[in-house]
């Protein structure tokens, strides 16, 4: 079954060869997690895509998260954490294992299925250079009988504040495909755990990219009969939220696209990570996969 997928897969890209200098200069950002990390057949096919990107010269800038892996190490080393409205509290031993854990062993993995599959990578995280400087992220919360209102406080959660774009400009003209940690610097120094989607926005605002892609666990933005919903526009995005027909975890997903699309970024996707090579019929086939969201 998988050989056939495959199979069909190559035939279409085959097929959109003719097409694939299209988007020759332009800069792709790319949210990678999800089951497309924890399988390794998947995180060879997505290595040999981004690979290709480059090849037909386009500049892929890969962000990648890593959940999964921090609990699994957090457990390991018997420290506990917890969830807020879907934030990791990260106290001071946490951030340490999130550091490790993100710039570390995951991102090296990345870096390496690139450089296996015949392109050039370097690892960074968002200290390296002050590629992302950040500042402490907060909560509210208020209580529905008092109406009170709680700040939490999530430790050393972060939200990007500056994107420093100079190393992955010195990049972009070279055969080197980025990989991104999505850990933060604030001014003082201290280190910040960031959300992967949240930095992914981050920086193809700040890097004016042509796609922001986002690799999720689902087959893109579901409407309220559970049916794909293949465009929309970011107006349309806003009155789905609105409407209550976009829901649950979704909706950071879609804030971050439209806090893109705002600051220039051309078209937002969000795309099941667990369908081999998506990135690539996304781009390169004529009726493209998952969702899109356009600025109009």
């Amino acid at each position: 079954m998988t050989d056939d997928r495959h199979q069909k897969t190559a035939a279409t890209l085959i097929e959109a060869l003719p097409y694939m200098r299209q988007f020759a200069g332009s800069t792709f950002v790319i949210k990678y997690g999800g089951h497309a990390m924890g399988s390794a057949e998947l995180a060879r096919d997505f290595a040999r895509d981004v690979v290709l990107l480059k090849q037909v010269g386009i500049n892929p800038v890969v962000v990648h998260g890593g959940g999964p892996q921090i609990k699994a190490m957090l457990d390991r080393l018997k420290i506990q954490s917890e969830f807020v409205q879907g934030l990791r509290v990260t106290d001071a031993a946490t951030v340490e294992i999130v550091e490790m854990v993100l710039a570390g062993n995951i991102n090296k993995r990345i870096v390496t299925a690139i450089q296996e599959a015949g392109g050039q990578a370097v690892g960074l995280s968002g200290k390296d250079g002050r590629l992302i400087e950040a500042t402490k992220l907060t909560r509210t919360i208020r209580d529905a009988d008092s109406h009170i209102e709680e700040v939490l406080d999530l430790g050393f959660v972060g939200e990007p504040q500056e994107i420093n774009t100079g190393v992955l400009e010195a990049l972009r003209e070279s055969e080197i495909i980025p990989v991104i940690a999505p850990i933060g610097v604030g001014k003082d120094g201290q280190t910040y755990n960031i959300n992967a989607d949240t930095s992914a926005g981050a920086l193809a605002a700040a890097l004016k990219a042509q796609k922001l892609i986002m690799l999720t666990d689902v087959e893109g933005v579901l409407d309220g009969d559970g049916r794909l919903m293949p465009n929309f526009t970011a107006t349309r995005a806003k009155e789905l939220m609105t409407s209550g027909i976009i829901t649950g975890g979704m909706i950071p997903k879609l804030e971050t696209c439209l806090s893109a699309l705002q600051s220039g970024v051309e078209a937002a996707h969000i795309l099941d990570g667990r369908r081999p090579h998506v990135v690539l019929l996304e781009i390169f086939t004529e009726a493209g996969v998952g969702t899109k969201i356009s600025q109009r």
